[in-house]
């Protein structure tokens, strides 16, 4: 075979190992080989001559002329490969074991005669990878090439996301996919039964399992009708008897041209969590449009579309437990992300995809997010605050003891006792009943759990839940003015107008300012409606007010100038500072969505914050310490792609509860997490070709950053660029200047440095007071100053207009196409 015949070297796994090149590989020579675990001191001691290395006769090649491949027994070198060096006998190759991070592999060139080390931990810990993923697709033998085995992380871990852990995170609820989906690590009870449970008014749901339970009776799948009131009452009295929700199922034709009914998949967020959840959905999706899955993002806004009409709400997820609880409200943004991509030459199928995801969503502001008991009608403001009753049954057994435990106490009686005491209603006790009103409620947050709302989210106007409103009113807005004629009519014929939804809009985000804004320590706060006062936990949330857009252009930047230096770390966003945590102890133990910790959700939302508002110095600044913590584990621990991080000190490593899914596996993780996964793809499109090589070599934030200021800590500090060492280029923004070019509300002037070698290019720095451009003709002599301090070089076309919320005005003449390539990412948007 020829090299133009072979596959790329970074090819998926599904082309690598499938073409001829690998698919049926003989060898002349064999070598004996066990897989069981208790005979891996024998595989040592077969190899006397360095005590690692198996007893062969061969030669040492250090030198190659060509790319270099290796000719690999899988079952053999798997063997080896753990025998050697996994000395905590975990199935993974990282840098906590002990062996010497050296293997001696033959070479194809030589036929397997001519020896070359693979080293140290990424390399080897690659090469067991690649032997699971060939075994998976039935290779004895393979030859894999050099470069596979030390590809840049960055780019390795982005083709993993893009072509193996979606496919592996998709589910679909068909016959297949039931003895997947109905198996339910959650389900602590006794009764694990599969089951499905179909709404009220969907036959066509109900005969379609109803075959399924027919042809496939070994499944022992009970099919339930839910009742058309799905009440809080009815949802406790079937928590014994959990079951997986049904979606959205459409009909199908396949090649042949038969057309048959085909459940509409969706992505999981992996591990325990093995159904569609709320607002992890969102985060995949974007990232499934960046790799090319629009299909996949779509199927996932018409899932939850049937969720909203079925059961009234888009779900904390589709199991049984969950009716009576939603999740943080994504779906606008998320069904206007699918739509600007979806083919023009659809435009009116596209626009009636779109008013049905915008119907459902009003049906959910309406009859969710703005009635009791989620809505405060003194504030005006909406709060987490869902109807189920009881105790949340998908929670570990002990997780609520230290809870129940004075309470039985009291009675004289077990725990456990008391547990069924109170589920069956033979008790009565209106402070638990209230507790866990609360635990319910953090757990329709997302954020679950946090000293933040710990004991009183159902109080709470959140600053999260009402940025997010605040932008479902302006998505529906600006769609039913800008797609639909400022004219959307309803179902029941009602027709809605994009002036009612600004209005809305415009009243929340007073609302906001007036309950929420602390202007001395320049942040957002949650506001607690029972008590009328702002907490004083400091969150990381505060930013969800510029993702939406609703901060004023003077809060964004006294956000940026109080508030980003407590939540930025080396590691990214931190959910919160330590001073609100509070002491940590073994009676007050940490809680997974505090300080020290950091979710993907917060860094997608924080780096959209800052572009939207300009700061794609800063944006990028974030993203490129996120993806560091990402691509330092992966690299370090066979190739982990975790739940959470502990931002703090950049470990996955963490003792808290729940512990870290997405860590528990052997040979090769096959998922990841879905929206880590998705932060990785997504914070790519927000550094630099420069940021991305640096992060290749696993330069530290501390390094790259070294010579890049933080942003100002106090208020009125200008920020000050030094450009030698920058490694993007960062606009540098001159507090009160106004183009007159421009003409929208308070926009500042950016003018954009160029690179280190574009410096190095130019001819000197320019004379601010010489240079004639309407862009600087309104300075003042105290701006002009601030510009020279910048050290802004000559070429004028690096000067923009930027008004907020909007893409930069480039000047005349320029565009994208003429900006060098580290500084076309900013021009884009």
């Amino acid at each position: 075979m020829t090299d133009a015949e072979r596959p790329s070297a970074n090819a998926p796994a599904g082309e690598y190992y499938s073409t001829h090149g690998n698919a049926a590989l003989n060898r002349t020579r064999t070598f004996s080989t066990t897989e069981r675990p208790e005979m891996r001191q024998a595989v040592l001691e077969s190899a006397p001559e360095t005590r690692y290395r198996r007893r062969r006769r061969g030669s040492h090649d250090e030198k190659a002329i060509k790319p270099r491949r290796f000719l690999i027994d899988v079952d053999e070198t798997a063997n080896l490969i753990l025998a050697q060096e996994d000395t905590d006998g975990d199935f993974q190759i990282t840098v906590n074991d002990a062996g010497p991070k050296v293997l001696k592999v033959g070479t194809a060139d030589s036929g397997g005669f001519h020896k070359f080390d693979v080293r140290g931990t990424y390399m080897l810990s690659n090469l067991l990878q690649e032997l699971a993923l060939a075994k998976d697709y039935g290779r004895k033998h393979i030859v894999i090439d050099e470069s596979r085995l030390n590809e840049n992380p960055v780019d390795r871990l982005s083709r993993m996301i893009k072509y193996h852990f979606w496919d592996g995170l998709t589910r679909r609820i068909d016959a297949d996919g039931l003895e997947i989906i109905c198996a339910d690590p959650k389900n602590l009870g006794a009764d694990h039964t599969p089951r499905i449970y179909i709404p009220y008014n969907d036959d066509i749901a109900y005969n379609y399992y109803a075959a399924i339970v027919e042809a496939r009776p070994h499944l022992n799948l009970q099919l339930i009708r839910l009742p058309e009131d799905i009440s809080p009452t009815y949802v406790k009295s079937i928590n014994d008897r959990p079951g997986i929700l049904s979606l959205d199922i459409r009909t199908h034709v396949d090649e042949t041209g038969r057309t048959h009914l085909e459940p509409v998949s969706f992505v999981v967020p992996g591990g325990r969590f093995n159904e569609m959840y709320g607002w992890d959905s969102y985060f995949e999706a974007l990232a499934l449009i960046i790799d090319g899955r629009l299909d996949l993002a779509r199927n996932m806004v018409d899932n939850f579309i049937y969720s909203i009409r079925h059961y009234g709400k888009i779900l904390n997820a589709n199991r049984s437990y969950y009716l009576t609880r939603s999740q943080p409200p994504f779906l606008t943004d998320m069904a206007l992300k699918v739509f600007e991509r979806l083919p023009a030459e659809d435009g009116p199928a596209n626009a009636a995809w779109l008013h049905k995801a915008l119907t459902a969503a009003i049906k959910e502001y309406y009859t969710v997010w703005m009635v009791k008991p989620r809505l405060d009608d003194r504030t005006g403001l909406s709060c987490f605050h869902p109807t189920g009753i009881g105790m949340p049954p998908e929670t570990e057994s002990t997780h609520f003891d230290h809870i129940l435990e004075p309470f039985a106490n009291a009675m004289n009686v077990s725990i456990d006792e008391y547990k069924v005491l109170y589920n069956t209603g033979k008790v009565q006790e209106p402070k638990l009943d209230r507790y866990f009103v609360h635990d319910r409620a953090v757990r329709e947050s997302g954020h679950d759990t946090t000293y933040r709302l710990e004991k009183r989210c159902a109080d709470l106007a959140t600053v999260d839940l009402n940025a997010l409103l605040y932008k479902y009113e302006i998505d529906i807005a600006e769609s039913i003015r800008d797609v639909f004629d400022d004219t959307f009519t309803l179902a029941d014929g009602t027709v809605e107008t994009s002036r009612i939804w600004f209005e809305r809009a415009t009243r929340r985000r007073e609302a906001l300012d007036r309950y929420c804004w602390n202007e001395e320590k320049g942040l957002y706060f949650d506001y607690d409606v029972r008590l009328r006062q702002m907490i004083d936990y400091e969150s990381v949330t505060t930013f969800y007010t510029m993702w939406a857009g609703c901060a004023s252009e003077r809060k964004a930047q006294r956000m940026l100038e109080q508030a980003l230096p407590k939540f930025e770390v080396i590691g990214g966003l931190v959910c919160g500072t330590e001073e609100s945590r509070g002491v940590i102890s073994l009676d007050r133990p940490n809680r997974q969505w505090d300080y020290p910790f950091g979710w993907a959700p917060h860094q997608i939302m924080g780096w959209e914050a800052m572009r939207r508002y300009n700061y794609n110095d800063v944006a990028s600044r974030l993203a490129y310490r996120w993806l560091y913590t990402i691509t330092k584990s992966f690299v370090d621990f066979n190739g982990v792609v975790p739940e959470k991080f502990d931002v703090v000190n950049l470990t996955h490593q963490v003792k808290v509860e729940y512990g870290n899914v997405g860590t528990d596996f052997k040979f090769v993780t096959r998922e990841g997490f879905g929206w880590m996964n998705a932060s990785y793809q997504v914070g790519l499109q927000y550094i630099t070709s420069h940021m991305r090589r640096a992060l290749g070599t696993l330069t530290s934030p501390q390094t790259f950053f070294t010579r890049v200021p933080s942003p100002p800590a106090s208020r009125g500090e200008p920020a000050k660029f030094s450009l030698e060492g920058v490694a993007s280029a960062a606009p540098v923004r001159i507090p009160g200047a106004v183009s007159p070019a421009a003409g929208a509300d308070r926009p500042v002037l950016s003018i954009t440095p160029p690179t280190v070698d574009d410096m190095r290019a130019a001819a000197g720095s320019v004379d601010i007071d010489s240079l004639v451009s309407p862009t600087t003709a309104g300075l003042t002599p105290e701006q002009r100053a601030h510009l020279r301090a910048a050290s802004v070089p000559a070429p004028e076309s690096f000067i923009t207009t930027v008004t907020p919320r909007r893409n930069p005005v480039m000047s005349p003449g320029l565009t994208a196409a003429n900006l060098p390539q580290e500084q076309q990412h900013h021009s884009r948007g």
